[in-house]
């Protein structure tokens, strides 16, 4: 497909992050199919979080941090930025989590923090890829001690009993799906399905985004359930 110039800025890969997306909903991760131009403004609302809202990534308020050195260190998040980057636990240039191929989204499972029930968005991707029992595997090695790197993924995700609570949360999806309260499903922060549906419902060209933007209607906020958000 050809996409307009801020299209391919913005996802970067389109056409990528398109066939991803549909693999998504054939499997029936996700129930929409918003056009790229809404993938787009998912992509602003992630940003947007990312500058107002840096205390909802990458930090645990009621979790305790692992008592080694490293892990200390480590939770200065502008000093693990390095570290993730190098692991390829974080990638830059995927906000959705749709342009990323299965390995590279298990090493952001793996090494990259996510509080309570942030990485059930990971997990829905990782269900749309069918590669769930792998990560099973991963973890558990992680857990038992057998893989070489346990300690230091450990250090990286800082925060004590993260890949534990990871392995029940792979382990209940392999099971008996994600089981999630309906209203966190449709919560964009928490799952692929809750982004996917946002964006759905967000004007779908520039120029009605603009004009929207100007009758107060779209605006980018954290509180996107509701289908309209606040721009700061």
């Amino acid at each position: 497909m050809t996409h307009p110039w801020y299209v391919r800025a913005v996802l970067v890969e389109p056409d990528r992050v398109l066939d991803h997306l549909a693999r998504m909903r054939a499997r029936g991760v996700v129930d929409v199919d918003p056009s790229p131009w809404q993938l787009c403004l998912g992509v602003l609302r992630l940003w947007h979080r990312l500058v107002f809202r840096t205390n909802t990534v990458g930090t645990s308020p009621g979790g305790r941090v692992r008592p080694t050195l490293r892990a200390r260190l480590l939770h200065w998040r502008a000093l693990r930025l390095p570290f993730l980057l190098a692991e390829r636990a974080v990638a830059p240039l995927d906000f959705t989590g749709l342009r990323s191929d299965p390995d590279r989204l298990m090493r952001h499972l793996l090494g990259a923090h996510h509080d309570r029930d942030q990485f059930v968005f990971d997990l829905e991707l990782m269900t749309g890829h069918g590669t769930l029992e792998e990560l099973r595997a991963r973890v558990a090695g992680i857990v038992d001690g057998s893989d070489p790197r346990a300690t230091w993924l450990r250090d990286l995700t800082v925060f004590e009993g993260y890949h534990e609570h990871l392995a029940d949360a792979v382990e209940g999806a392999i099971d008996h799906g994600l089981d999630i309260a309906a209203d966190a499903a449709d919560d964009p922060d928490l799952t692929l399905r809750g982004a996917m549906r946002w964006c759905a419902r967000q004007p779908t060209t520039p120029a009605d985004t603009f004009a929207a933007w100007r009758a107060g209607s779209f605006r980018l906020d954290s509180d996107a359930r509701l289908g309209v958000a606040r721009m700061m």
